[in-house]
């Protein structure tokens, strides 16, 4: 039986799936840009908006930050958290400054049910 996903939880998903891909369409037209000229920031700024790659991350940081909003209002309701509140709330306030702690926290916010 397949886990019921939560809404930010599919969002994500999608996102991180089109991020993916559009990475691996612009390391293919990198590559064969480069075997014609030489990658500058103009032609690889150029690369990254024509590939969608800079759409799908920004897309791919709001998923992020709305499965990190989601998992923290619903994690208040666990016992987990009432019992370590001081620390759970710590990891979130590192959220910005520290991009393991976001890392950490996005993949604990995709096993919460």
């Amino acid at each position: 039986m397949k886990p019921i996903l939560s809404k930010a939880q599919l969002g994500y998903m999608k996102a991180k799936n089109k991020f993916e891909d559009r990475s691996r369409i612009l390391e293919k037209r990198i590559e064969e840009t480069a075997k014609l000229q030489e990658v500058s920031q103009e032609v690889m700024e150029g690369l990254v908006i024509e590939t969608g790659f800079h759409d799908a991350f920004n897309e791919l940081r709001a998923a992020e930050n709305e499965l990190v909003d989601w998992s923290h209002v619903t994690m208040k309701h666990e016992k987990t958290y009432k019992d370590n509140k001081q620390a759970i709330e710590d990891m979130y306030a590192k959220l910005d400054t520290d991009p393991q702690m976001r890392a950490r926290i996005i993949q604990l916010a995709m096993k919460v049910r």
